[in-house]
C-alpha cells in the first residue's frame, strides 16, 4: 500500500492497515490507550483532513485512527453502488472501534463523516461517550431544510452526482481541478489550501475507480433510501458538540434550526468567516473548542 498522505517524522501521526468489515482500512494513528477518538472524514477529502487534530486528540490522551472511509485513498474500493449503503459505512465505523480493542469511543467528524456519526449515536450502534460533527446538520433537521428553496439550490450537486460515470470523468479532468477547487474555491482563507494540500487531495482521486466510489456514497443515499433508518425517534442522548463554520456555501445556517428537539446535551460553537472545511481552515479555533470541551481520556 502506498499511503495517500506521509505524515512529517515528528507529528507523533503513522498510517497503517486495518482490517475491519471485510475490508482493509487505510487509517492514520497517533496517541495510545483505551478511549478510541474516531475521525470521520467527508467528500473529497481524506484522513488528511485531520492532520490538525491528531495531536491535540493524542495529548488529551486518546488514541487517534483517522480512517480513509470505504473507496478513499488507499482503502478498499467496493465496485458497486450498493456497497456505498448507509447501513454499511455506519457498520465499518463500528467495525473499525471493534478492531481498536479499545474501551471507550468518541466520534469526531465533518461532512458525510457527520452524517455516519449522526446515524451511529441516534441507533446506539456502539455505546458513545461523546459526539462531536462540524457542518453537517441532524438528519431531522437537514430534511426539513431541504423542503425549502434555498437548502434544495445548495444541494444541486447531489442531483447531478446521480448520472452515470459522467460526474467522475468530469471531476477527474485538469489532474482533478474540480477537486482542488472544491476547497480552494469554497475556502475563505484561501492560503490554507495551498497546492501542497490540494495536490494529496487529487492525487488520491486520480487512483483508478476512486472518484466513482466516493461519487457512489451520493447514488446510493438516492437510490437504497430504506437502507438509512433513523430509531430512538431521530433522539441522541450523548454530549454533542456541534462546531460550525459559518460561511458554509453547501449547508445554511438554517439546517441547525431544531437541533436542540433531538439532542439531549448539546453544545453549538459557530465560528464567522470561517468555509466548510471547518477543522483544515480554522484548526487553531476548532483545536481551542475541542480542548476546553473534551475531557482528558484515561
Amino acid at each position: 500500500m502506498t499511503p495517500s498522505w506521509h505524515p512529517a517524522p515528528d507529528s507523533g501521526i503513522a498510517i497503517r492497515e486495518v482490517a475491519a468489515d471485510g475490508l482493509t482500512f487505510e487509517v492514520a494513528e497517533a496517541g495510545s490507550g483505551e478511549h478510541l477518538a474516531l475521525c470521520l472524514h467527508g467528500f473529497p477529502e481524506l484522513h488528511y483532513s485531520w492532520r490538525h487534530q491528531m495531536p491535540l486528540l493524542a495529548a488529551l490522551g486518546y488514541r487517534v485512527w483517522a480512517p480513509n472511509q470505504r473507496g478513499y485513498g488507499g482503502t478498499s474500493r467496493p465496485a458497486a453502488v450498493a456497497d456505498y449503503t448507509m447501513d454499511q459505512i455506519v457498520a465499518d465505523a463500528a467495525a473499525l472501534f471493534d478492531a481498536s480493542g479499545a474501551r471507550t469511543l468518541t466520534l469526531i467528524a465533518h461532512d458525510w463523516g457527520g452524517a455516519i456519526a449522526w446515524n451511529f449515536a441516534i441507533n446506539r450502534v456502539r455505546p458513545l461517550e461523546r459526539l462531536v460533527v462540524m457542518n453537517l446538520p441532524h438528519p431531522a433537521c437537514f430534511a426539513a431544510a431541504l423542503r425549502h428553496r434555498p437548502q434544495r439550490r445548495r444541494s444541486w450537486y447531489m442531483g447531478a452526482f446521480q448520472l452515470p460515470w459522467l460526474p467522475e470523468r468530469v471531476m477527474a479532468l485538469g489532474d482533478a481541478a474540480l477537486v482542488r477547487r472544491a476547497f480552494r474555491g469554497m475556502a475563505v482563507d484561501k492560503t490554507r489550501f495551498p497546492d501542497a494540500v490540494l495536490d494529496v487531495y487529487a492525487a488520491a482521486a486520480r487512483r483508478p475507480g476512486a472518484l466513482k466510489a466516493m461519487i457512489d456514497w451520493y447514488r446510493a443515499a438516492a437510490r437504497h433510501r430504506d437502507r438509512m433508518r433513523f430509531g430512538n425517534g431521530g433522539r441522541v442522548e450523548v454530549p454533542t458538540l456541534i462546531v460550525w463554520g459559518e460561511e458554509d456555501k453547501a449547508l445554511g445556517l438554517e439546517t441547525l434550526d431544531g437541533t436542540g428537539r433531538y439532542v439531549a446535551d448539546l453544545t453549538v460553537r459557530r465560528l464567522p468567516g470561517v468555509s466548510h472545511w471547518v477543522q483544515q481552515e480554522a484548526p487553531e479555533a476548532v483545536n481551542a473548542i475541542l480542548r476546553e470541551w473534551l475531557p482528558r481520556a484515561g
